[in-house]
């Protein structure tokens, strides 16, 4: 297996730049476990949902934390925080651009703001930085801060909200959970009254959303850690699901990577900690049956996980029917949902 083998060349024009006018008018192309494939929207889902099946969500909530400033030289500068590093949110990891002029000792300025980060230590493009200049930097960073949109989206998000869930809740991820944006509160209604059960866990999305994989064997890729948490109502509905047979729906690559990092022999366990699980293909899935999700990067770790999902032959022939179809692409974009 070598990266290369999850590759896939994408026309620019079907990267989407925008959300759709409507959250749930998305395209959505469906994987049975036949291996048929059939073009429906978001707005079909409650029909591929049997009541007692558990349909899992990411609640975590976007930080504005793209911090556009100005270097000591007057030159452009870019911080996106991470996660913070301890008790406290005066110190945080994060991504720093250009990294090569942002050297342990410099500083990043902000206009119309008290606001400095300075750098602390420097590893790549990630760097430990400190928050300094307020008394309350997240207020601050809310003031000033942009959505960390990814970089292959050139026009400028005017809605925040839009790229938020709209069951969001607790802040602290660096991206949003895509596959989420599509819902709305009349699609979780009509969901619901199929019978089937919502179940919400925490998951902060972190450095691997930007970080591609430059190794040629994946199983070397470093994966980031992220935090995640599951309630105890959340625990107990999956894991009496997986006792009576049903199914368990995953929204998203993150609640993918929540429940099988909490698997245990009768389902899940309640708690919370870091997760560092890389999905390869040759994964045994222990609790997850089918999954909803947006359409991934070439040669990231996301595309790697739905093919150790599905199968990569099967995706890659997936992702190009989509591409024939016009299927729009990655976090704004249509999505697809897999049943094994």
């Amino acid at each position: 297996m070598r990266t290369a083998d999850f590759d896939y060349q994408l026309p620019p024009e079907l990267i989407a730049q925008h959300p759709p006018a409507e959250r749930d008018a998305a395209r959505m192309l469906v994987l049975d476990p036949a291996g048929g494939l059939a073009d429906r929207s978001v707005r079909d889902l409650p029909q591929y949902l049997d009541a007692g099946d558990v349909l899992v969500l990411n609640d975590s909530r976007v930080l504005p934390a793209r911090l556009i400033g100005r270097r000591r030289d007057g030159g452009d500068a870019e911080v996106l925080l991470l996660r913070p590093l301890h008790e406290g949110q005066h110190r945080w990891e994060a991504l720093i651009r250009p990294a090569r002029r942002l050297a342990p000792g410099s500083q990043v300025q902000f206009e119309n703001s008290a606001l400095a980060v300075a750098i602390e230590e420097r590893d790549g493009e990630t760097a430990t930085v400190r928050l300094d200049g307020v008394v309350d930097p997240l207020s601050e960073v809310r003031r000033i801060g942009e959505m960390p949109t990814p970089p292959y989206i050139k026009e400028r998000l005017t809605d925040r909200e839009r790229y938020q869930t709209v069951y969001a809740r607790e802040e602290g991820s660096a991206a949003a959970p895509t596959a989420g944006l599509h819902f709305t509160a009349k699609l979780l209604s009509a969901v619901r009254d199929r019978g089937v059960r919502v179940a919400f866990v925490t998951l902060h999305v972190g450095l691997d959303t930007f970080r591609p994989v430059r190794v040629d064997d994946p199983a070397e890729h470093r994966i980031h850690r992220e935090w995640y948490r599951i309630e105890n109502a959340s625990a107990q509905a999956i894991s009496e699901a997986r006792r009576e047979g049903k199914r368990i729906v995953a929204v998203g690559t993150t609640c993918v990577r929540v429940v099988e990092s909490a698997a245990n022999d009768g389902g899940v366990a309640a708690g919370e900690g870091w997760t560092g699980l890389f999905i390869l293909p040759g994964y045994r899935f222990r609790v997850v049956d089918a999954m909803l999700t947006n359409f991934h990067l070439p040669k990231s770790t996301l595309l790697m996980l739905v093919s150790a999902f599905a199968g990569r032959d099967r995706i890659l022939a997936a992702y190009a029917t989509a591409i024939e179809r016009r299927y729009r692409f990655y976090s704004f974009g249509d999505c697809m949902l897999i049943i094994k």
